[in-house]
């Protein structure tokens, strides 16, 4: 029997260095299952090219975004975050992306669902993922969201216009704690080596480890890492690491339960010290215009080109986070144990972090927010076919 395909609206947006479908969330089934079915038919998933749908093959440009009005007092908007798998049937729906969140609030204004308020409108934003408050700034004219603009970020061409995002009290935002283990270092066996890592949950839970001690010097690019004799190795025992933070989280049973079940959390980094490197987009990175220098892994262990969004909030909270690797790394650096701005250098470029900080009586201080400036734009409206 020939049947057509069924199409529903939607937005295709790109968020800082990652593209996303936007729907509404009155336009998808209440039931999950059948919603997720709708999501992965639209990308074309399961499947390595994606090539019956809009996914692009890839983590970066395999997400979904779904909007509604809150109810809530606190926010304007609820915005739900999938992770669309590319080889299996499954939407990610356990962790937030920073780079589309950034799309959120133009995509709110120009669909009318925040008032446009010149020359700048703040969204406020409940990610349901994370439950947590995200506040957006975006920059407005004539009722649209202004897209236009001298603002670049490394790992999208051109110029747009800056979008300012404040992740409020990012910490504990999958365990409800800072450090999920308690510790600001831990060790693991694996093949009799111990391997140190630090499990920092802020944004999203991430857990940064030394590329040293795998062999590598954590400036490789996705393509020179790939290419590695050893890659397949050094992601297995990457895995082994990242699945005993998923059993720690409640998010698996088990390492296999992890690597089939838990992709999405925790993400999984290494981080060094600033060293000079050429990024993929044939840019010298100087040692100088650093702080830190991480690689972030996304689903099924693959290197990603640029850095999360979320990735970024979490690093920058890990560098005022005293005894974890990445605080060690940035504070010798910065002669300061309260870090208000971290340069990450990246596959791409470099991707700048930033802390609101209080600071206590006894000299100790905690994250009031991690902040992020971005660009997005709308790229395509209209209609997705999805079949029955």
């Amino acid at each position: 029997m020939y049947k057509s395909n069924k199409k529903i609206p939607c937005v295709y947006m790109r968020g800082g260095t990652s593209k996303a479908l936007f729907f509404k969330e009155e336009d998808l089934p209440q039931d999950e299952r059948e919603r997720d079915k709708i999501i992965l038919s639209a990308f074309g998933s399961p499947d390595r090219r994606q090539i019956d749908g809009m996914g692009g093959a890839n983590t970066s440009t395999s997400k979904v975004a779904i909007i509604k009005k809150s109810m809530r007092e606190d926010a304007d908007i609820d915005y739900t975050f999938g992770q669309v798998d590319v080889a299996y049937p499954i939407v990610g729906k356990t962790m937030n992306c920073g780079n589309i969140s950034s799309a959120v609030g133009p995509y709110a204004i120009d669909e009318g669902l925040v008032e446009a308020v010149e020359p700048i409108t703040s969204v406020r934003i409940y990610n349901t993922n994370t439950q947590k408050i995200i506040v957006e700034e975006v920059p407005v004219k004539n009722g649209c969201a202004v897209t236009e603009g001298d603002f670049a970020i490394d790992g999208v061409p051109g110029t747009g216009a800056r979008v300012m995002l404040k992740f409020v009290a990012p910490q504990g935002a999958a365990s409800g704690k800072l450090l999920p283990t308690g510790n600001p270092k831990d060790t693991i066996e694996i093949d009799g080596k111990v391997y140190e890592y630090s499990f920092v949950d802020a944004a999203n839970p991430v857990i940064f480890v030394h590329p040293e001690n795998f062999g590598v010097k954590g400036t490789e690019i996705p393509a020179v890492f790939n290419a590695l004799p050893n890659c397949e190795e050094i992601c297995r025992k990457l895995e082994i690491i990242r699945g005993t933070g998923a059993i720690t989280l409640g998010l698996a049973k088990d390492l296999e339960d992890a690597r089939i079940n838990s992709q999405t959390l925790p993400k999984i980094a290494f981080v060094t010290k600033p060293v000079t490197y050429k990024a993929g987009s044939g840019q010298e990175i100087s040692d100088q215009k650093i702080d830190i220098v991480g690689r972030l892994f996304s689903m099924n262990m693959k290197m990603i080109d640029a850095y999360m969004g979320t990735g970024a909030i979490c690093t920058v909270t890990a560098a005022n986070t005293p005894g974890t690797i990445v605080n060690e790394i940035v504070c010798e650096n910065a002669k300061t144990n309260q870090v208000e701005h971290v340069r990450i250098g990246h596959p791409w470029g470099i991707m700048d972090a930033y802390a609101d900080l209080k600071v206590n009586e006894d000299g100790s201080h905690e994250v009031l927010s991690g902040n992020l400036d971005r660009t997005a734009r709308r790229i395509m409206e209209g209609y997705v076919y999805v079949r029955e």
